[in-house]
């Protein structure tokens, strides 16, 4: 193999802008040069590739240039999925800070403030764990560890002290040039712990800190990513793939993927339920199986967009089917946004086949007649139900959202686009301030199958 090898900054003061440059060559190599370069190189540089993080960090990894409004951040809030390199991020930066190595660091940091839930989770995760700030250092700039007074020092004379959320008081008093908070998503008493941590980041000219946990839609991390001065990474568990067991990444994502649990856990999102919502995260959660039985009945139901702009309402395109049993079962939801009648049209009726469905049934209040025309059009053998809303949104969607309460409707899999629709379903009949597509087509869907015939469904109108 012929290559060359990508020049490495030869100073622990290098500028971001070479870190970056040979970030950027080292990642468009495969792995077969990457294991090359590494072979051919001389001994000194592999020692200096193997000591410089900003070098190998993935880019979730390396904190923001600057906070939301511009300006230099306070805050650098890392949200990640499980496994996604949160601690190791962590640890670096304080190694960095303690330190002053550049370009994570203008200058050292003579006090660090340590916070986890517990003290036990400061020494096990942040300190003593694989990816903890021993671990990053080099043995010959490894801080002493006093378990006993419970802080990291180094030889310039940088401290870290640990301090447990549980005892906010303890943060009363001492002071800092910045802070490592982990998990705080999860912390007990957050707020309390939070607040005493910021009057004591008081130190230097610019003290900041960083906070590293999983997703949970806890009111001060919505607080925190509201915050202009706050810096936002975001990464899930895959983005980390390399370093994780192939076993576990097939696994838990086959098991999880999808789900509101998965969602949080492996891709690091906030997921979160509305009080008037007529759908709970929970609620759909206990309504999830893995797949239908025979079904007696399906349907493609179809929400066509009033405009076909690309700015317009996305075409809601969901199937369902019915059992034996009664239960209602989801089987798709194949929406589409940005899409002409001609397309939205044809996505439907591939689904429609694919599935060996009985109808598509198709809300034909904007344009109806065109709707028929389209589909016709494509395929004049697809049997269309055409159904009209003569109520609100809300008012249709309640029956249904009863049929969930009651266990008579499931999910075959996860759709999360649309369950984010239905947990966020106002009473004004919008879902985050714009027209619920997927959930209208899942209302046509599933009443068409379990309400089209009874006095108490939402009242459709079969043409």
């Amino acid at each position: 193999m012929t290559t060359s090898v990508p020049a490495t900054p030869n100073a622990r003061g290098t500028s971001m802008n070479s870190v970056h440059a040979f970030h950027d060559d080292w990642k468009k190599r495969t792995d077969a040069e990457r294991l090359y370069l590494w072979q051919t190189m001389p001994p000194g540089e592999c020692d200096y590739l193997s000591d410089c993080w900003p070098l190998f960090a993935h880019p979730h990894q390396l904190p923001p240039p600057s906070a939301q409004n511009g300006e230099p951040w306070l805050t650098w809030l890392l949200i990640g999925g499980r496994g996604a390199g949160k601690t190791r991020a962590g640890a670096e930066w304080v190694r960095a800070q303690a330190l002053g190595m550049a370009p994570l660091a203008e200058r050292a940091a003579g006090r660090i403030a340590l916070v986890g839930q517990t003290e036990h989770d400061v020494r096990e995760v942040m300190i003593e764990g694989v990816s903890g700030i021993l671990g990053v250092h080099p043995r010959g700039e490894r801080p002493v560890w006093s378990p006993s007074r419970k802080r990291l020092e180094w030889a310039n004379g940088a401290i870290a002290e640990v301090f447990s959320a549980e005892d906010p008081e303890s943060l009363r008093g001492p002071q800092f040039h910045c802070a490592w908070s982990d998990e705080m998503a999860k912390w007990r008493q957050a707020e309390a712990a939070f607040d005493m941590l910021q009057f004591g980041l008081r130190l230097g000219q610019h003290p900041r800190q960083l906070i590293t946990t999983t997703a949970r839609p806890s009111a001060l991390l919505k607080r925190l990513l509201a915050d202009p001065s706050t810096a936002v990474s975001r990464a899930g568990t895959a983005a980390n793939a390399f370093h994780l067991a192939p076993t576990f990444l097939r696994h838990v994502m086959a098991r999880y993927a999808g789900t509101r649990l998965g969602r949080q856990e492996l891709n690091g999102e906030i997921i979160d339920d509305r009080p008037d919502a007529l759908w709970s995260r929970a609620l759909l959660e206990q309504c999830r199986v893995d797949a239908a039985p025979g079904l007696q009945r399906i349907v493609v139901a179809v929400d066509p967009p009033a405009t076909s702009t690309k700015r317009a309402d996305a075409c809601g395109i969901v199937a369902a089917g019915l059992a034996e049993s009664g239960i209602v079962y989801v089987l798709a939801d194949d929406s589409v946004s940005g899409a002409t009648p001609v397309m939205w049209a044809s996505k439907a009726i591939a689904l429609w086949q694919r599935l060996e469905a009985d109808a598509l049934v198709v809300e034909v209040n904007q344009g109806g007649d065109m709707v028929r025309a389209v589909i016709n059009e494509i395929d004049a053998g697809v049997p269309v139900t055409p159904v009209r809303a003569t109520r609100g949104k809300w008012l249709r969607a309640e029956p249904v959202a009863a049929l969930y309460e009651q266990g008579r409707v499931k999910h075959v899999g996860a759709f999360a686009a649309l369950e984010d629709e239905m947990c966020d379903f106002a009473s004004s009949g919008l879902s985050s301030g714009k027209s619920p597509d997927r959930l209208d087509a899942l209302v046509w869907a599933v009443a068409s199958l379990a309400l089209g015939r009874r006095g108490d469904g939402p009242r459709i109108r079969v043409l």
